[in-house]
């Protein structure tokens, strides 16, 4: 039986009971039963009608809301894989690609000097795949955002991870619960997250991530701080810049805006926000 008809039955069936109920004992009971004895044998027929019958109903829908929610928790599962396979291609693939046009001038270089600097833009470009490659690996190990794992678990633990792992001081102040969120929009946010966290461990020589959110009306507001190298807003977005053009490229299909700015020497701040109707920005 489908969720809706499980829903009218349960509805239903106490109306239907008493309107039988009442027809019979009009039609065919009235004889024999008064109307007090009558009046009271009506909420007690509802009742044995109703542990006998909907008892069943609600166990059937308890059942069909917790295969709903499988569902809907491993669509969420597939959507995030099918972003980390756009990530792979759009990432490592184009790194590749330019690993093979510095190995032919590597080839066509002529002075010693040429072939040290092609050299060592190689070796820039193998470091970098390396760590698009272990950051892609990460993102598969870590536990989905699942109904059955408390997405605060989630993002708690990517805190301590950075602390431990990355070496970090992390102040983490979170505001948005679970409960304000559909499961799409967790799994999204905590990618983004992770992507944010992962690139400051690996560019920006940090020694502190403060990572806070706050509910909005109908949104949400999360911002991602470190006091690393930074750099100017522009250079932010320049070109080969894969991993925030990742997260801008997940907010925006959300319909979330995404802004980096930052300050050479003075860290970076990436914000997250959810606004009522959506807007796109860089």
């Amino acid at each position: 039986m489908s969720y809706n008809k499980i829903k009218w039955a349960i509805l239903l069936i106490p109306t239907i009971t008493l309107g039988l109920w009442e027809y019979v004992r009009h039609q065919f009971l009235l004889p024999y039963l008064s109307m007090e004895l009558g009046n009271f044998l009506a909420p007690l027929l509802v009742l044995l009608v109703t542990l006998t019958l909907l008892t069943k109903l609600f166990r059937m829908m308890e059942d069909t809301q917790s295969l709903l929610q499988r569902e809907k928790a491993m669509k969420a599962v597939f959507e995030e894989r099918e972003q980390l396979a756009r990530e792979l291609h759009d990432g490592i693939s184009q790194s590749l690609f330019l690993l093979s046009v510095k190995l032919d001038k590597l080839e066509q270089a002529e002075e010693s000097s040429d072939r040290a600097l092609a050299t060592e833009q190689i070796r820039g470009t193998v470091r970098h795949v390396y760590e698009d490659v272990r950051q892609s690996i990460a993102n598969l190990q870590a536990a989905p955002v699942t109904t059955d794992v408390p997405w605060m678990n989630a993002i708690r633990e990517l805190a301590e991870d950075a602390r431990t792992n990355g070496r970090l001081q992390v102040k983490l102040d979170w505001r948005l619960s679970d409960g304000l969120l559909n499961g799409k929009e967790q799994v999204e946010l905590l990618s983004i997250l992770r992507e944010a966290v992962m690139n400051v461990r690996k560019h920006a020589n940090a020694s502190a991530l403060a990572i806070a959110s706050e509910p909005l009306e109908g949104g949400f507001h999360v911002t991602i701080r470190d006091n690393g190298v930074g750099a100017d807003t522009d250079a932010l977005w320049a070109k080969g810049r894969f991993g925030i053009r990742m997260m801008r490229d997940r907010a925006q299909s959300m319909g979330w805006t995404l802004k980096a700015s930052g300050t050479a020497g003075q860290g970076t701040v990436i914000t997250i926000e959810k606004l009522r109707g959506g807007r796109h920005e860089r």
